[in-house]
């Protein structure tokens, strides 16, 4: 399967449009945003536990890395609230679920095969003193990418150059980039040698940024 594929277009999807796939696991629903692969996949997906629901045990072969967006995701780790940034490694495994439910997204196979670097963080506390109403934390940084958190005012702008392009989720609040709308759930996508120049609507908005990886996009080694 491939979905949106091509690294070098602008893309925007508005993920509360899209309607929830059943996933192999009952209860587990999924909204695709991009896909190179079938079952197993280089994917960026929203994902959303029923109370009660979960995976079986298994192997992030390629790494995973998600935000919590709503509810509580657990395994046998810990609980993960929302707000909750974790990176799971290459040859990290775990048996993921949620008694309350929750909703989260996630990137599969997008790691460097050599990383094992695995944390977690409640970004919010990870944010700096704001400048010109953009208050922003650094999430991640390696060789190639670099993953940030940001709360912008309302009418604040967030305007960044970065080589490899860039992905943004609008986790809440709205803005306009590039003469569009983005509302919470917005998922936006811009090719590398692009700016990002977002700014955020009456309600301020948070937005999670990723930087510089859409050179390395590929197929998972299968």
């Amino acid at each position: 399967m491939e979905l949106n594929a091509d690294f070098n277009k602008r893309v925007v999807v508005h993920s509360d449009q899209l309607e929830w796939l059943a996933s192999p696991m009952p209860g587990v629903d999924r909204r695709m945003l991009d896909r190179i692969g079938g079952e197993v996949a280089r994917a960026t997906t929203i994902v959303r536990y029923a109370a009660g629901s979960k995976f079986s045990e298994h192997t992030h072969t390629g790494g995973e890395e998600f935000i919590v967006l709503d509810g509580v995701f657990q395994d046998e780790h810990g609980d993960f609230p929302e707000g909750t940034y974790v990176r799971n490694p290459p040859t990290t495994a775990h048996t993921p679920g949620s008694e309350p439910g929750c909703t989260i997204f996630v990137k599969l196979w997008q790691f460097d095969m050599d990383d094992r670097n695995q944390f977690r963080k409640n970004m919010a506390d990870e944010l700096g003193a704001p400048v010109n109403g953009v208050a922003t934390a650094e999430l991640h940084r390696d060789l190639r990418e670099t993953v940030t958190y940001s709360h912008l005012d309302a009418g604040a702008t967030l305007e960044t150059e970065h080589a490899g392009g860039f992905e943004v989720l609008v986790i809440s609040g709205s803005v306009t980039e590039g003469g569009d709308t983005l509302g919470k759930g917005a998922w936006l996508r811009l090719p590398d040698g692009a700016k990002l120049s977002a700014t955020a609507g009456d309600d301020g908005a948070k937005l999670w940024v990723k930087a510089g990886h859409l050179p390395h996009a590929q197929p998972p080694a299968v």
